[in-house]
């Protein structure tokens, strides 16, 4: 029925609630994907329904393995690691899985977009049919967590790839701008999914995906807190709220001569008031944020990196660095208005909520914030020249989401990243991460505001529901409440 639907129209929405037994499911998302290949981005954190990694995180965020038999082995100078791999998974073109598909995939990884994210990585090679080792350029304790990476046949390890994995449910059709159609692989090797059909609608606006949610159209969406909680209380329908390690934050480009001013970056870190954001915008339901640095992480997260609201202290900070208030209350500094924009995506409720209670809070110190709500591809062009409500976080290991911040702080925060990176011992790394936070609120690089907590809407219709604290990666595709949907069945 879903694909006679989908085959028939670009716009209409397959039945929800499972059907007459539970075995399909319609889902709603925010974020279309660019792409469906590891090798351009697809399926970064792990979760793509589509493939398997060489191991994936467990509810907990530690490491088990999953086309790999074991975990990861290291040698003992930590240079490389070595991996034995199953011997009973097929890909869904029925093509057997093996060694050299890692080999592969890695070795078109290197030459791919995502070649940065394995900058440590120098090659990969195949040891035996059923056992690869991946050589590094240097110690890099997180490794193991980049191995998430959905894996390809090796015929198909290229950027042109068509979307085959060993994953439980295969790509059936795609919809561009509309929906994607996903089928269940029934000959997983970890079991066949008993949901056989899910479908994913995309949705941009918040407000129009609570609309269709409200009128029956979805069995789950994802929605900001304040708009999911009049969905509480309803008959059939569950609001559940997650955890993240998902921060949002105002990233100021070092190159703008307002942005990248040190006096500047200190006064607003005091001139913010995160808790009235989390009160006012996000219904209670979220924590503060001071560093990129979740409290889920809690070996390394350091309680005391922190900045107080205080106006009078941005205020001074703002005077010592030469910024004096103008005639028109915005304060000026050789010249220089103390003026910039703030981008934000368009249709993201949250982040234009955000940009506007930051902008009200610089204004109250003399610095004059421009919105500009666009589209994606207006935005990226962008990046780097005006300021952007971002979003990143991972709650599985700190190097994943923090080493690419070198360079935009001062060199202890490079230091302690580096070292973050290298060293193996669990205690000692702690340590550098901490070291990280309190360089980071000496010298910010950015405005971290809060970490939200991620809100669903679902029919409550199916067991196997985890809750999990979610990365910035989350979804119908991803991490979220669908992130083991594959061992979801019918109540």
């Amino acid at each position: 029925m879903l694909l006679a639907v989908a085959g028939c129209t670009e716009t209409a929405t397959p039945n929800p609630d499972g059907g007459s037994n539970g075995t399909s499911i319609v889902l709603a998302d925010r974020d279309e994907p660019v792409t469906l290949n590891p090798l351009l981005g697809y399926g970064a954190q792990g979760v793509s329904k589509i493939y398997d990694g060489l191991v994936e995180h467990r509810q907990d965020g530690s490491l088990r393995p999953q086309l790999a038999a074991d975990l990861p082995e290291p040698a003992a100078d930590g240079l490389s690691w070595t991996v034995r791999l199953r011997g009973d998974v097929k890909f869904t073109d029925g093509s057997a899985f093996g060694a050299e598909d890692v080999v592969a995939t890695y070795t078109a990884a290197l030459r791919s977009p995502v070649k940065d994210r394995f900058g440590t990585l120098k090659a990969v090679e195949q040891v035996d049919p059923s056992t690869v080792r991946f050589a590094l350029n240097q110690q890099h304790a997180a490794f193991p967590h980049l191995l998430v990476l959905g894996v390809l046949p090796s015929e198909q390890a290229n950027p042109d790839g068509q979307p085959v994995g060993t994953g439980p449910y295969r790509v059936t059709d795609w919809k561009k701008g509309d929906r994607l159609l996903l089928t269940a692989n029934d000959g997983y090797f970890d079991g066949a999914p008993k949901i056989k059909k899910v479908t994913i609608v995309f949705v941009t606006d918040d407000n129009q995906r609570a609309g269709r949610m409200q009128d029956g159209e979805f069995d789950g969406t994802v929605l900001p807190p304040k708009i999911a909680e009049p969905f509480s209380g309803r008959s059939n329908l569950l609001v559940r709220y997650h955890r993240s390690a998902d921060y949002r934050a105002v990233a100021l480009p070092a190159a703008h001569p307002v942005t990248g001013n040190a006096a500047i970056r200190l006064a607003l870190n005091y001139a913010t008031n995160r808790q009235g954001m989390i009160d006012s915008l996000l219904d209670g339901r979220g924590t503060v944020a001071y560093t990129p640095v979740p409290d889920a992480l809690a070996e390394e997260f350091d309680p005391t990196a922190k900045f107080r609201f205080d106006k009078a202290e941005a205020t001074r900070r703002l005077d010592e660095g030469g910024w004096v208030p103008g005639a028109d209350g915005i304060r000026v500094r050789e010249g220089v208005p103390a003026r910039f924009t703030l981008m934000y995506p368009l249709g993201d409720a949250l982040r234009a909520d955000l940009a506007a209670a930051f902008a009200a809070d610089a204004k109250a110190v003399g610095v004059d914030v421009q919105l500009a709500g666009l589209s994606w591809e207006a935005i990226r062009p962008r990046v780097g020249q005006d300021a952007l409500l971002a979003g990143e976080g991972s709650p599985f290991d700190p190097d994943l989401m923090l080493y690419d911040l070198r360079g935009q702080g001062g060199p202890a925060a490079d230091a302690a990243l580096e070292n973050g990176r290298k060293l193996i011992d669990p205690a000692q790394r702690a340590v550098a991460y901490k070291l990280f936070q309190q360089a980071f609120v000496a010298a910010p690089s950015m405005v971290v505001l809060v970490f939200p907590e991620h809100a669903y809407v679902m029919r409550d219709s199916w067991n196997g529901y985890q809750p999990v604290v979610d990365p910035n990666s989350y979804g119908a595709l991803a991490w979220g409440p669908w992130w083991n949907l594959d061992k979801w069945e019918p109540k």
